[in-house]
């Protein structure tokens, strides 16, 4: 991991600081970025999530989708955990913790958008982080490029009906027109973009070598508009979070709780399933880490800037870094075991030269 990856948390903090007191400070400049919109979209954020995602979306080769038949015990695995199992739990978590035992502590006003922007978190499968939890917990590269682009596919029919079900059930207004352009402007346009991006990079010799420059260069804007994205959120927030200052913590608990049930889901189905631990381990943290770039977004899109559901999808990126070394750390340190059972073929076999060998 690059410092800035390892130090997220800190980097968030720091944001959280800056957005805080220049939004107290400096409201004016805030509120005009603010009313720059076009159909509820706001252009400076639209912006700002494109120079995000796009970067991610040029690391992801559509055609790893063929590798998908070589892991399919692992790829059924995290599709479930991802798609019927994970916005799911994360909705229950939001109604037991949010809407019911943390509602008194709460802002009434703000509860439904809490428990929308949890929604929204846990409703896309995480695409960039992916690689480097994979890469920590030594897993297969393959599996995790093919799984990654697969989601990705199925994000663009998925995640509106999902998120939308969901918010309904919530009995949340749902925006569908919102909710559809989102998906457009932050999936599909994206996807379309950075896939001929990619077609381009290596129609020439040295495609590699050239896709890993590109990905250098655009890996410093992504972060500026990251951070940036993450001051706007908080200089509006700012006044809400000196009012309650336990808000962030009472969102980081729904939010920790779904990491490790999900993560340990999808781990000890692997296991039932004999899927190798190279296969396992990046399963397991694809189905516990969010696209939070894309829930953030979205969050603004239908919520605003100053919503409780653009401050519940920053809690994650908060929280990400921390939770999901700790989640890597017990994969790794849980190998032995995991290989003990009956019909797991080690990695050493399946997956030679991942981990040294």
């Amino acid at each position: 991991m690059g410092l800035f990856e390892r130090y997220l948390t800190l980097w968030v903090g720091a944001c959280i600081v800056a957005g805080v007191v220049l939004g107290h400070f400096l409201p004016a400049p805030f509120h005009t970025l603010g009313r720059m919109e076009f159909a509820q979209v706001n252009i400076p954020v639209a912006i700002l999530i494109w120079v995000m995602i796009i970067p991610m979306l040029l690391k992801v080769d559509l055609h790893a989708l063929g590798g998908v038949r070589k892991h399919w015990r692992g790829v059924g695995v995290t599709l479930f955990v991802n798609w019927l199992i994970k916005p799911f739990s994360m909705a229950l978590l939001a109604w037991i913790f949010i809407d019911g035992f943390f509602r008194p502590w709460l802002p009434a006003e703000q509860v439904e958008s809490y428990i929308a922007g949890l929604i929204l978190l846990a409703a896309a499968p995480c695409t960039a982080m992916v690689f480097v939890w994979s890469n920590l917990s030594e897993g297969e590269p393959h599996f995790t490029l093919s799984q990654v682009a697969l989601n990705d596919i199925i994000m663009i029919f998925a995640f509106a009906p999902v998120v939308g079900l969901l918010l309904g059930l919530s009995s949340i207004t749902v925006p569908w027109d919102t909710l559809f352009l989102s998906v457009v402007l932050y999936i599909v346009i994206p996807l379309i973009i950075a896939n001929i991006w990619r077609w381009i990079i290596y129609r020439g010799d040295h495609k590699e070598r050239r896709l890993e420059k590109i990905l250098k260069t655009l890996h410093t804007w992504s972060l500026f508009a990251l951070l940036t994205t993450l001051v706007l959120l908080f200089g509006f927030q700012g006044e809400r979070i000196l009012e309650q200052p336990m808000v962030i913590a009472i969102l980081a608990v729904p939010i920790l709780i779904q990491v490790f049930f999900n993560s340990g889901l999808a781990y000890l189905l692997n296991r039932a399933v004999r899927s190798p631990h190279c296969v396992a381990g990046p399963s397991a943290l694809i189905g516990a880490s969010n696209f939070f770039e894309l829930a953030v977004a979205v969050a603004i899109s239908i919520f605003g800037f100053s919503s409780g559901a653009a401050l519940a999808t920053v809690v994650g990126v908060l929280i990400e870094v921390p939770v999901m070394l700790l989640a890597v750390g017990i994969v790794n340190r849980t190998q032995g075991w995991y290989e003990r059972r009956e019909g797991v073929v080690p990695n050493e076999v399946c997956c030679p030269g991942v981990d040294g060998t």
